[in-house]
């Protein structure tokens, strides 16, 4: 296969200011190329900024119906602002897929590589049509959306068949659940994907930062590499990809592992199949449903298997690191708070210890008298509660009325300042923080993934 001339990485300049944009431009490295996106700077003279750039830039002139902000009814002006940047003599320029090469453009291509783009409305995916009638150009790029998790599965072939033919191409879905189809472009057969700049914010849905992309070495995942991740809704926030990325990559491990967003059974045992994936961390709400779709008994918050079309194996870490966290916990009475599957997991752990435990929720309520009467040596916080930010303190009747006999609080969420946290410091208790639960069933999960996924067939 010849040599790639794009680099992996392609950073839109998201910039709301061209000065920041040029200082992040001027920072990447050599496995990085800006995308100057004219329409995000349009009173300012294109040849220019292609100048400032010192010609290593891809321009893009993008419409408002494909995410851009050049009006869709100005056509004209968008072509004529676009090859007015070719003045400065740019490495590549973006010309849509469909379009007829201008002259302009046709006369400059021997010193300016063309990359044609599309992009589809949701629901449709034409993309294997195309690839077999391509227009002229030098790399090319299609994008879609993603409805579904599973979605990101319809683009291994298509990619790995471009690889195959020596077809620069990357294809991938816009949207928060399309984020594995753009960072497992390299495993799929892509030849690049683009990425957000580390400081400004992503110019489409899903988009990445470049800092995430390099950190989960995305440009040298290979077509062997299993995927692994976090499973939920919501799991945009997680923590896991940082905390098991550097584990997977230290053990030598194949694996690359990232936040795939789904909050349904169904969907979520569709996608596994259709990524390949080979390990997950289950977290709300599937922790329940998802085992149970898949003829497991749950509460289970870590699944795994050596290779696709294995059976799924299933542990629940969190029992581990909460029993940990309780041995050190003066004994008695506690107030859960919750009817989740980590409050399953919580009182299961509780009662196996001896304790005597009141559980409450939104649909099985409880009278502050009856807190009062237990007399909770501890309280455990394990509803969704602290998820997001403003989200208030659960149940605060009945925490004032188990603050008097309660000497040590749980909190699940793994956030420092949730109402919960700040009501526990405040009052006083020993708090085990969500963190410390999180990083010991999270090591427990990093072992079973190295120890037990292999590689894709």
């Amino acid at each position: 296969m010849p040599v790639n001339p794009l680099p992996f990485h392609l950073v839109t300049l998201s910039h709301p200011e061209w000065e920041a944009a040029l200082a992040c431009a001027q920072r990447l490295g050599e496995d990085a190329l800006p995308e100057l996106r004219l329409d995000l700077f349009p009173e300012l003279d294109p040849e220019a900024l292609v100048d400032a750039l010192k010609r290593r830039c891809l321009v893009t002139c993008r419409r408002v119906s494909e995410g851009g902000r050049w009006p869709d009814e100005d056509e004209a002006g968008r072509l004529a602002h676009l090859i007015r940047a070719l003045k400065g003599k740019p490495a590549w320029v973006d010309l849509e897929w469909d379009l007829p090469i201008p002259p302009a453009i046709q006369a400059a291509r021997t010193h300016v590589r063309l990359l044609r783009s599309i992009h589809v409305a949701p629901g449709v995916f034409d993309l294997e049509a195309r690839l077999c009638d391509l227009p002229p150009g030098e790399a090319f790029k299609w994008v879609g959306w993603a409805g579904r998790l599973g979605d990101n599965g319809r683009l291994r072939k298509p990619l790995g068949w471009a690889r195959d033919r020596d077809i620069r191409l990357s294809a991938f879905l816009m949207g928060p659940k399309g984020l594995p189809s753009r960072a497992m472009q390299a495993a799929w057969g892509g030849a690049f994907t683009y990425a957000a700049p580390d400081d400004g914010p992503p110019a489409a849905p899903g988009q990445l930062p470049l800092a995430t992309l390099r950190a989960w070495r995305a440009a040298k995942l290979h077509p062997g590499c299993g995927l692994c991740g976090v499973i939920g809704d919501p799991v945009l926030h997680s923590r896991g990809p940082a905390f098991h990325n550097p584990r997977l990559q230290h053990a030598c491990k194949d694996l690359v592992y990232m936040p795939l967003l789904c909050g349904d059974a169904g969907e979520a045992a569709e996608a596994m199949d259709a990524l390949g994936i080979l390990g997950l961390s289950l977290t709300a709400p599937l922790k329940l449903s998802l085992p149970e779709a898949l003829g497991l008994k749950g509460p289970l918050n870590t699944l795994w298997r050596r290779k696709t079309g294995d059976p799924w194996q299933g542990a629940n870490t969190d029992a581990e690191a909460f029993g940990q966290a309780l041995s050190n916990l003066e004994p008695g009475p506690v107030l859960l708070l919750g009817e989740g599957g980590v409050a399953r997991t919580s009182r299961i752990v509780l009662e196996e210890s001896g304790r005597s435990v009141l559980q409450v929720s939104r649909r099985s309520p409880s009278a502050v008298e009856a807190v009062a009467a237990i007399a909770p040596m501890g309280i455990v916080q394990a509803t969704s509660l602290g998820m997001s930010a403003g989200d208030p303190l659960p149940f605060p009747g009945l925490l004032e009325a188990a603050k008097p006999s309660s000497h040590w609080a749980v909190e699940w969420i793994y956030k420092e300042d949730t109402a919960f946290s700040l009501w526990a410091r405040k009052t006083g208790l020993h708090l085990v923080e969500g963190a410390t639960l999180f990083e010991a069933q999270a090591e427990a999960q990093s072992r079973m993934f190295i120890e037990g996924c292999g590689g894709i067939n």
